[in-house]
């Protein structure tokens, strides 16, 4: 499955509660009218938090969090490829791009297309941060060093990274882990961003879901897989351009 990751920030001289209000009860509905003609499986609103505290810790200063996240899901590439030949689904993209201007800050934005690499996953595949629930979900968009390469670093975090983060995953509270990395050599990851102006991509992202009341007890275990993990990213994570926040998850629909 293929996954489009839009990482947003507001338009400033939108209030946050005009922003989230618009993106939820405007935009969202005008994407789940379009999506049978652009081949979406599944849509999800990844609204930050008000309160997400500071997680960067020994990280340092990182970049401040996005005001939110888009996820559209296809069911493949070529899924995704078909809506780029298809007229009704062009004009339908046209149409949320020009929506998308009431609220998004383009420039300040960026989207890509990945894929997702589940490290620790619940079964089924359900789980979701809903507003009314107890969980939250930590997004974490990362860049690899200036002089490291890209490919070289998402396997690294793929194969040493994340059996790593699976260890601890007892001590941590971790309820769910995926790594979401971005094609590469994807072609039609550019066109994304050209439609929208928006800025370079990041190495891909990694989302991981906890009950919220449990982050708060620091357990020497807890400290320990913190340090643990926090160590091995210093060997594939630019922390100066990379982000870090808790959120909430709006799913508009699911046909996986």
């Amino acid at each position: 499955m293929l996954r489009v990751t839009f990482l947003i920030r507001r338009r400033q001289d939108l209030t946050a509660d005009a922003f989230y209000d618009y993106w939820r009860h405007e935009h969202g509905p005008l994407v789940a009218s379009f999506s049978r003609k652009l081949n979406f499986m599944r849509y999800v609103q990844v609204h930050t938090l008000a309160d997400s505290p500071d997680l960067a810790g020994p990280r340092g200063a990182m970049e401040p969090a996005y005001d939110g996240v888009a996820e559209v899901y296809y069911e493949s590439r070529a899924a995704f490829a078909a809506t780029f030949e298809d007229r009704d689904a062009r004009a339908a993209g046209s149409a949320l791009v020009e929506d998308e201007r009431n609220f998004i800050d383009f420039e300040n934005s960026t989207v890509w297309v990945g894929y997702e690499y589940p490290q620790v996953n619940p079964t089924p595949e359900n789980m979701v941060a809903a507003p009314r629930s107890g969980l939250v979900k930590l997004y974490y968009p990362l860049r690899a060093p200036e002089g490291r390469d890209d490919a070289d670093a998402q396997t690294y975090w793929r194969t040493h990274h994340g059996p790593i983060i699976r260890r601890h995953t007892p001590a941590q509270g971790v309820l769910r882990y995926v790594q979401v990395h971005r094609a590469l050599d994807e072609p039609l990851d550019a066109p994304l961003r050209k439609s929208r102006g928006c800025k370079a991509p990041y190495l891909g992202h990694a989302e991981l879901w906890f009950d919220r009341a449990a982050l708060g007890v620091a357990t020497p275990e807890r400290q320990a897989a913190a340090k643990a993990a926090y160590e091995d990213e210093r060997n594939f994570i630019d922390f100066g351009r990379s982000a870090m926040w808790l959120a909430k998850e709006h799913v508009f629909f699911d046909r996986r």
